[in-house]
């Protein structure tokens, strides 16, 4: 099964109707944006939020603040990262997500082999915090697109088998960081896992990775489709300029495409995945 939606729900007074019109759309999913600050602040506004989007079978999820890192060397920031999650979790909680998807942190001047225990060691710390207070979405830190921040896709499977925790795979992000999509490294190295948080949408990237997000065309979008493992349930959110209509366009590609010996997409895998 695949759920498609947008990352974005806007305003609190519009959630509703919001929730109704990716509902018309085909869409299933929805990942509220708290990257610049968690802006549902009422635990009433949010229980009715999560209510409408069970009812409408949309799956919610959060995308935490932008200003987190697990691996700072000062103390306050440290500490004001691990808030920002817990807030998130708190909402979320109250939302009814499943997920509280977050970039974990930088390298800096740290080799990459101490980033990873930091960062490790801090979520298995909100990990308790969370479970103390009873919040129920799972934390998912993200592949991210540029070389000098922590996220490669190994990096992110070692933490699920260590902490327990769940993942989020932006395939975007893994074109920009290794110039490929990767997909049967992906499928293989998360292949235990029945639930897959999938980021993806157009980018362009440098050397140094990630640039900015663009439009999702429908050539990589049936790269996507194509890649992916069969057999899971997949959730993809899209972080394009026009997330509503670039998932809108992957739905029906999809659905349009079908399932099957009738379907529309090889069988045979992309081994290289590299992009057009």
């Amino acid at each position: 099964m695949i759920r498609f939606g947008p990352a974005g729900l806007g305003g609190v007074s519009d959630a509703v109707s919001t929730l109704e019109h990716y509902h018309k759309l085909g869409l299933k999913a929805c990942e509220i944006a708290f990257t610049y600050g968690v802006y549902i602040k009422d635990k009433k506004d949010a229980e009715e939020i999560g209510k409408v989007a069970k009812k409408l079978g949309i799956s919610l999820s959060i995308h935490a603040p932008y200003w987190i890192n697990l691996n700072s060397f000062d103390k306050e920031k440290l500490e004001k990262s691990k808030e920002r999650i817990l807030e998130c979790l708190k909402v979320g909680t109250w939302l009814g997500a499943k997920l509280v998807v977050f970039h974990p942190g930088f390298y800096g001047s740290m080799d990459k082999e101490q980033t990873y225990e930091n960062i490790k060691n801090q979520i298995m710390e909100i990990h308790k915090i969370r479970m103390k207070k009873n919040y129920s979405p799972k934390l998912a830190p993200e592949t991210t697109g540029k070389i000098n921040v922590f996220g490669s896709i190994d990096e992110i499977a070692n933490l699920t088998k260590e902490t327990g925790c769940e993942f989020c795979i932006d395939f975007a992000h893994i074109l920009a960081r290794e110039k490929s999509y990767e997909f049967e490294r992906v499928r293989k190295v998360f292949s235990k896992h029945k639930n897959w948080h999938v980021h993806f949408s157009g980018i362009e990237f440098s050397d140094k990775g990630e640039r900015r997000h663009k439009t999702t065309s429908e050539k990589e979008l049936k790269k996507l489709f194509n890649g992916l493992p069969k057999n899971k349930n997949i959730t993809i959110i899209n972080e394009a300029l026009n997330p509503v209509g670039d998932s809108t366009k992957g739905f029906r590609i999809y659905r349009g495409l079908g399932r099957g010996s009738k379907s529309k997409i090889s069988i045979k895998r992309f081994t290289k995945d590299k992009s057009a």
